[in-house]
């Protein structure tokens, strides 16, 4: 391929505030075709559109997640709540796992890249979000269903889900605001405003969590370190035993909430 004429793309993302300007313009020169493909696709990157969406994926947990104009990025962070996701099940032969506001289906998916012969399903309220889930999520074996939280799930996996895996929008209203461009100009406000404190829809997940939990399931919920403590409320006024896990490298809070078993007590979390 030609070089393209004029500034380079590295000086030209530096300059509009990449911080990791070498790594993006190489990743945008090898997914270019021609020179005037790389240059459009620097001035997008330069224009604010994430990087992502440039290139039709994202790394997440070592896989290529395919995403889309309009639809949730996956975070690193949320990579930890794959961890524990990945921790509780491990040792199961035939782990039934629901992906709940699953956005591009990324933690779903890393999960059935982690854990063999899950049984995998996903749901999203955004028709953008499921199309582009169903991308990911149906060649790993798993189903995508669109609808508000629980309510496009078969009725069948009602007592049945051994982890519920969520990723649900926790950014107060009026945080959105104060989000970097590429978040709140080019993914979908659904995706990220969680009412006025935050947790409107956690606390509608979990309230409904118990009667999907197998017993001894787990419900797993990203949030914030000072959203925690709120979360931990809901989860105990639900009736799940819960535990925050934190990773300081990742900046990750994750609060995993244990159903009661058969035998009456909580399963113990990771």
């Amino acid at each position: 391929m030609s070089r393209i004429t004029g500034n380079q793309p590295t000086d030209r993302l530096r300059a509009a505030g990449c911080v990791f300007a070498e790594d993006e313009a190489r990743l945008l020169i090898a997914a270019a075709g021609t020179a005037a493909d790389l240059d459009a696709m620097v001035q997008r990157r330069v224009d604010g559109v994430p990087l992502e969406h440039i290139l039709g994926w994202a790394e997440f947990r070592g896989l290529r997640i395919a995403v889309e104009p309009g639809v949730f990025v996956p975070r690193r962070r949320t990579e930890f709540l794959v961890d524990q996701a990945v921790a509780v099940i491990a040792d199961r032969q035939r782990a039934v796992v629901v992906d709940l506001c699953c956005g591009s289906g990324a933690v779903g998916v890393a999960v059935c890249a982690a854990v063999a012969g899950v049984e995998l399903h996903a749901t999203d309220v955004d028709p953008v979000a499921v199309g582009c889930a169903r991308r990911n999520v149906v060649p790993a074996g798993g189903a995508v269903y669109q609808g508000d939280l629980y309510d496009p799930l078969p009725a069948t996996l009602r007592g049945r889900v051994d982890v519920l895996a969520v990723n649900a929008p926790y950014v107060p209203t009026r945080a959105v605001a104060t989000m970097p461009p590429e978040a709140r100009v080019h993914e979908p406000r659904v995706a990220l405003d969680g009412g006025p404190d935050g947790l409107d829809v956690q606390r509608r997940v979990i309230a409904q969590a118990p009667r999907w939990l197998a017993p001894g399931g787990h419900l797993l919920v990203e949030t914030s370190r000072q959203q925690a403590p709120l979360t931990v409320e809901a989860f105990a006024g639900a009736g799940l035993a819960p535990q925050v896990v934190t990773s300081d490298d990742l900046d990750a809070t994750v609060v995993v909430g244990t159903a009661w078993s058969a035998t009456g007590t909580p399963s113990t979390a990771p």
